[in-house]
């Protein structure tokens, strides 16, 4: 039987005007009086009132999240009925799954991966169940589980119950990644090449290449271990996207989520990495054991595409300073020399310049445009530039061995794709690829009134829920169908990030607007899992996702899917059509959460609706005492 906790207010009590309600409940009861008057004479039946506002619109357990203004109740049921919406669904129950889920990773399922071919590690990329094999239960949290600690406590602890694996800590002991101590886990900021913390590692890095002025604000971290290099560089205005697959180091990302750092479950192998082309301003690995020089700097090479013009790539362990370490790292001199040769080359194919090596680091950066590139590799082509194609496209696209081709620019002092304003300007600037026509439909003008309107938006939500205006409520933050990043931009100056997903099926790639904003994202269809582990989130927010996703796939499947990846006493926020709002409702009363459908921002005669959700505490069962020995 799991075990839950009794539902109790999660945030503070939202006053009102005690005489304007009074003075409002006048012209309701009026306004009922005149109703009945006239359904009494046109001889019409009607719906009884009470049950109807009881139907649609009681959150008893959680009095915090509130209708709209005024305390309006909002009347569907005389044109849409709750106990009719759902269809076939209705009456159908989600039970909690096997205590063995706790950690389902439903595209990264170790027993479905040994189907796949073990060759440049394919079987450890994305593998999603049929839908035959989709569960239709809700993934338990592990007995014991707690409510992480607040940023920035989180960056330095994680509560063991939440992650309750040790391996790391005897794996990792001597690089100073984790420890276990009482009941807890402490992260000291160590790595495997930088022991002495990830604080003292950033400032190295930070003294041959600038990492305050604005011009570094997006990241990537491959092969990223417990995530502290994205961890601490947080606290410079750097956001990292991390990754690491899910592999012999357990629950490495997951670790990483638990302090609050944006991660994914993710490798580089076959497939293309989910973001889009000149995504990020710096990308890392520190001993992250990709073999960059092999497979004819395949890797390389897709580092080259997302890394932005003047970008940088950063590299330090084997074979880096291999002179010093050899004998450590258990190579020969000669296997070592051949491999940073090999990086040396493929680097060079690809018009970066070596920047810096000193000690245990080294730096490329690569051009600002290709007009120099294209001259210099008329006789040497390996790899050949990339016939026409769509850069960006990047949802299970095989990767290939030629050099994504940079915007057209008319001079060599010419930034290729458009100057990117420095952060924080960034957010707010009109992202380049706006400024150059390349997004359909969207303009200057369009985005400006974009910002404006989730500005509306956000300050709205958080008279609906006003846990979002206090700092610390949420740190992991999902927007599954962010368009431009309005929302997350709303959202800046709370300590919270938000992983942006651009759904593939949607009209228009933004997502190359949202990282030129300086903000981060993935690429998601969600008729299928995200990349992460359960309880990654402590809000989400799912603007319109529902009528995207209509008679694409099971409406259930998605919300389970969001159970999943939502913490215990974790909100959402969805917006969507008052159909489909009600259908959403149907299925999450059935999956336990706690919801109250809310009137859109501009007022109840708008079709759109929000629903504002809950799901409550509960957790796997207490082990028997066997299992816990």
């Amino acid at each position: 039987m799991a075990t839950s906790k009794a539902s109790k207010p999660t945030c503070g009590a939202t006053s009102f005007s005690w005489k304007s309600t009074n003075l409002y409940s006048l012209v309701v009861f009026l306004c009922i009086l005149s109703y009945f008057l006239g359904a009494w004479q046109g001889g019409g039946s009607t719906v009884p009132i009470k049950n109807t506002i009881n139907a649609a619109n009681s959150l008893p357990s959680n009095p915090c999240i509130i209708p709209t203004n005024n305390d309006t109740k909002l009347d569907f049921n005389a044109h849409h009925n709750l106990d009719e919406a759902g269809g076939p669904t209705s009456r159908k129950t989600y039970p909690p799954c096997n205590v063995r889920y706790s950690e389902y990773t439903p595209c990264e399922d170790a027993n479905r991966s040994l189907r796949f071919s073990r060759d440049r590690l394919i079987y450890r990329e994305r593998h999603c169940p049929e839908k035959s094999e989709l569960l239709k239960c809700r993934v338990p949290a592990p007995f014991g589980y707690k409510n992480p600690f607040p940023w920035p406590a989180s960056r330095d602890l994680a509560w063991y119950s939440n992650v309750p694996h040790k391996e790391l800590t005897v794996e990792k002991a001597v690089q100073n990644w984790i420890r276990y101590e009482g009941d807890k886990f402490k992260f000291p900021g160590g790595g495997t090449m930088f022991p002495n913390g990830a604080d003292a590692y950033i400032d190295d890095i930070g003294r041959l290449i600038n990492l305050q002025d604005g011009s570094i604000r997006t990241a990537i971290d491959t092969g990223c271990g417990v995530a502290s290099w994205g961890a601490y560089l947080l606290s410079r205005n750097i956001v990292t996207m991390s990754f690491a697959p899910r592999d012999t180091h357990e629950a490495q990302v997951q670790f990483a989520l638990e302090r609050g750092v944006p991660a994914l479950i993710g490798i580089i192998a076959s497939k293309r990495l989910p973001y889009p082309s000149r995504s990020f301003d710096m990308a890392h690995c520190s001993r992250c054991l990709i073999p960059w020089a092999q497979y004819g700097g395949l890797y390389l090479i897709e580092v080259d595409r997302v890394l932005r013009p003047g970008g940088y790539w950063i590299l330090s362990g084997p074979p880096i300073h291999w002179k010093k370490y050899w004998k450590g790292w258990e190579r020969t001199r000669e296997d070592l020399n051949a491999e940073q040769t090999t990086i040396e080359s493929v680097a060079k194919s690809l018009c970066w310049k070596k920047l810096v090596e000193r000690d245990d680091i080294a730096i490329w950066q690569k051009p600002t445009n290709h007009l120099n590139c294209k001259v210099n590799r008329k006789l040497a082509q390996t790899p050949p530039f990339c016939p026409a194609q769509d850069p960006d496209k990047a949802w299970y696209s095989e990767m290939e061995t030629c050099l994504t081709p940079l915007p057209e620019v008319s001079n060599n002092q010419e930034m290729a794709g458009g100057e990117l304003a420095k952060w924080p300007e960034r957010l707010h600037a009109i992202p380049p690829r706006i400024r150059r026509g390349t997004v359909e439909g969207v303009t200057a003008e369009v985005f400006q009134q974009d910002v404006e309107l989730w500005k509306k938006r956000v300050s709205y939500y958080k008279v609906v829920n006003n846990q979002l205006g206090q700092s610390g409520r949420y740190r992991n933050v999902l927007d599954m169908n962010a368009h431009l990043g309005g929302f997350a931009a709303a959202l800046i100056d709370y300590p919270l990030w938000v992983m942006n997903a651009v759904p593939v099926e949607a009209k228009v790639n933004t997502l190359g607007v949202i990282y030129e904003r300086g903000l981060i994202g993935t690429y998601q269809n969600w008729c299928e899992a995200m990349s992460t582990y359960p309880r990654t989130y402590d809000l989400i927010h799912a603007d319109s996702v529902f009528s995207l996703y209509e008679n694409r796939c099971e409406m259930e499947d998605i919300l389970l899917e969001m159970d999943r990846i939502l913490r215990p006493e974790g909100s959402v926020i969805f917006r969507d059509d008052v159909d489909i709002v009600i259908k959403i409702k149907n299925i999450i009363d059935r999956m336990d959460w706690e919801s109250q459908i809310v009137d859109h921002e501009d007022g109840p005669h708008q079709r759109e609706k929000l629903l504002v959700a809950v799901k409550k505490y509960w957790t796997a069962p207490a082990p028997a005492p066997e299992q816990a020995r």
